[in-house]
């Protein structure tokens, strides 16, 4: 009898109190089907045992390990910078809980039968003490091992139940016989009961600590530091190569959550990237490949935001390492597969998931061009700055199938343009104004999972602009998209694009996207059009070489225009530009890595006049 009275109530206590606190990584001893349950083996018979979670943390070990990644309802990237790939479970989720559940008979146990050798001992202890669980499923799951002391944390919950049936003096009293054989396992195991409870009592101190120093019980703080030495070689004819560079960028980001469903992101940066209006102390205006305005061009890093040094919304300066807000958003699930979201500094890319591995700007592709495909980056969509207020919807149609969308302003502040003119025919709020008056982008991702290996997403974007750029800060091109058409001429944009990745094996990956843009003058008094392409495929390694380490290996076009009509013209000296990167990230511990890499650009900004091109990075990540 001694050997079964185990299986009750409250011996799960000491997961139960740690998964509370933060997610459990399982023991060597101590198999862990979920965090809910803990599981012991009787000494005698090695007969695995459930416990239920009644009596809580009446013995605890102070010595599990602790998972350094919170879980949270909206699992947000982090290391990725700006929490890349919103993805909250819905307030209904259909998930099924491990959770464990109260029997009132033993009958409801679907895979323990009469004929089993551990049946009336159940049954009694079902039907007697009520201190038995099953799972949600109907089952038990008797076979299961433990240590002594874990033995002895299934004991003394035991003891709890027994003495509080005694302290009720119900008419259901315990038996005698029972109570003897309690007592003698109690005195046997004496020694582990004293240990587990001062490890209970070292929990609970620790515990109050942590209560009484924690920032906040509704926000969590992480951030990533990035410092990254850049150099060049090449660039346009008669340029001389820039001297090396020191760059930083320093995000720190604060995620709240009021419901536990829900999850408002604040974002604070501050960086030393140099560009300003005419891009003067930016790498590619030193190499002779960025545009005359706003430094856009193919030879810019990942973590470089697109108008550094600028704030494009009014054409002032910002200042090298100034802090700045580069993330407002505010997340919330409405239905079981709809959720919601709306913020004053958000990105594209918040919303929709990044299909290939390459994306994130502090750990993996070293360029601009490898990590997004274009249409995401269209219209400022990936500034690195928070430009546009933007409002959307998630809605999960199914595991394999999920369909976003969002509307996104970026001069949205501002009650009108101003009229002075820092351009002929540009405004010094060059952008526009109001919600929906000024520049604007409505945008759509559909993600397809045909198979586990294969990950799909389709992009469509349209957009307006109030001047003749197309906003992706990839191109030189970017400015002056109408090429031989006035700075001040709104365009719309009307993109489509597709990434897929195809995991070749649980490590190595083969990615790829292609996009199209299709630029035309919105203005009466202008017929002009014009057409971009770019494409990629690259190969990526996990745990390469060491478990931590990836690599990636890219080739592509960066956007390049195809064709021109009307006053638009394709110009001369074109070439077809390519894009050839290598990189290999090393982690140093799991909250540094060092990433060394180098990307070529053959007929840079496609001119053939330009020199290959070849941009080094030695990047450091700091994650906390």
């Amino acid at each position: 009898m001694a050997k079964y009275l185990l299986a009750c109530a409250g011996g799960v206590g000491f997961l139960w109190l740690i998964a509370g606190l933060s997610p459990v990584q399982a023991l060597p001893s101590l198999e862990i089907e979920n965090k809910n349950v803990a599981i012991y083996q009787d000494v005698e018979s090695h007969e695995k045992i459930y416990f239920n979670k009644s009596n809580l943390a009446n013995a605890i070990s102070d010595e599990l390990p602790i998972s350094n990644e919170s879980q949270k309802n909206l699992e947000v990237d982090s290391a990725n910078n700006s929490l890349q790939a919103i993805t909250p479970r819905s307030t209904n989720s259909s998930q099924p809980s491990d959770k464990l559940a109260q029997v009132t008979s033993v009958s409801q146990l679907s895979d323990v039968q009469p004929t089993d050798w551990a049946f009336q001992a159940l049954q009694s202890l079902v039907e007697r003490y009520g201190c038995i669980a099953g799972y949600p499923n109907e089952t038990y799951r008797g076979n299961r091992a433990m240590t002594r002391y874990e033995f002895a944390a299934g004991l003394n919950a035991c003891l709890s139940r027994i003495n509080e049936l005694i302290a009720t003096a119900t008419g259901d009293l315990v038996k005698k016989e029972d109570l003897a054989k309690l007592q003698k396992l109690q005195e046997q195991f004496a020694a582990e009961l004293v240990t587990l409870r001062g490890r209970v009592d070292a929990v609970e101190e620790r515990t109050a600590k942590l209560e009484a120093n924690q920032f906040s019980t509704t926000t969590k703080l992480n951030g990533e530091a990035i410092i990254a030495g850049v150099g060049a070689t090449g660039g346009a004819p008669n340029k001389s190569d820039p001297n090396f560079m020191l760059v930083n960028r320093v995000r720190l980001n604060l995620t709240t959550s009021f419901t536990g469903k829900d999850l408002l992101i604040t974002g604070l940066q501050a960086y030393n990237f140099l560009g300003g209006a005419d891009g003067q102390g930016s790498l590619q205006q030193s190499l002779g490949l960025a545009a005359p305005l706003l430094s856009a061009s193919s030879a810019r890093t990942s973590f470089e935001p697109q108008f550094p040094g600028l704030n494009v919304n009014t054409l002032s300066s910002v200042g090298a390492n100034s802090v700045q807000l580069y993330k407002l958003l505010y997340i919330f699930p409405i239905a079981n597969k709809l959720t919601l979201f709306a913020g004053t500094a958000a990105e594209t890319s918040d919303a929709f998931p990044a299909i290939t591995p390459f994306y994130g700007e502090g750990q993996e592709s070293i360029s601009r061009f490898g990590g997004l495909n274009p249409v995401l980056r269209v219209s400022g969509g990936t500034s690195g700055t928070g430009l546009a207020s933007a409002a959307g919807f998630i809605f999960n149609i199914s595991p394999n199938l999920d369909f976003r969308a969002l509307y996104g302003s970026v001069n949205a502040n501002l009650p009108q343009k101003s009229a002075s003119e820092a351009l002929p025919g540009v405004s010094t709020t060059p952008l526009g104004a109001g919600l929906f008056s000024g520049s604007s982008v409505i945008a759509a991702q559909l993600t397809l999972k045909p198979s586990r290996d294969i990950d799909i997403g389709i992009n469509y974007a349209h957009s307006y602009h109030e001047i003749n750029i197309l906003g992706t800060g990839l191109v030189s091109d970017d400015i002056g998209a109408l090429p031989g058409v006035a700075a001040g001429t709104p365009v719309a944009l009307n993109s489509v694009g597709s990434t897929v990745t195809w995991r070749l094996s649980p490590k190595i990956a083969l990615s790829g996207y292609g996009a199209a843009l299709f630029v035309d003058a919105s203005s009466s008094s202008v017929n002009a059009s014009t057409t971009f392409t770019s494409w990629m495929v690259g190969i990526h390694f996990q745990d390469l070489l060491k478990s931590g380490n990836n690599a990636g290996i890219i080739f592509g076009q960066p956007l390049y225009r195809t064709d021109a009509s009307g006053s638009a013209q394709l110009g001369d000296n074109r070439a077809t530009p390519y894009h050839l990167e290598g990189y290999y990230r090393v982690k140093v511990s799991d909250n540094i890595s060092i990433t060394p890499g180098a990307f070529i650009l053959f007929n840079p900004e496609g001119d053939s006049r330009n020199e290959t091109t070849t941009v080094g990075v030695l990047r450091t990540t700091f994650t906390f």
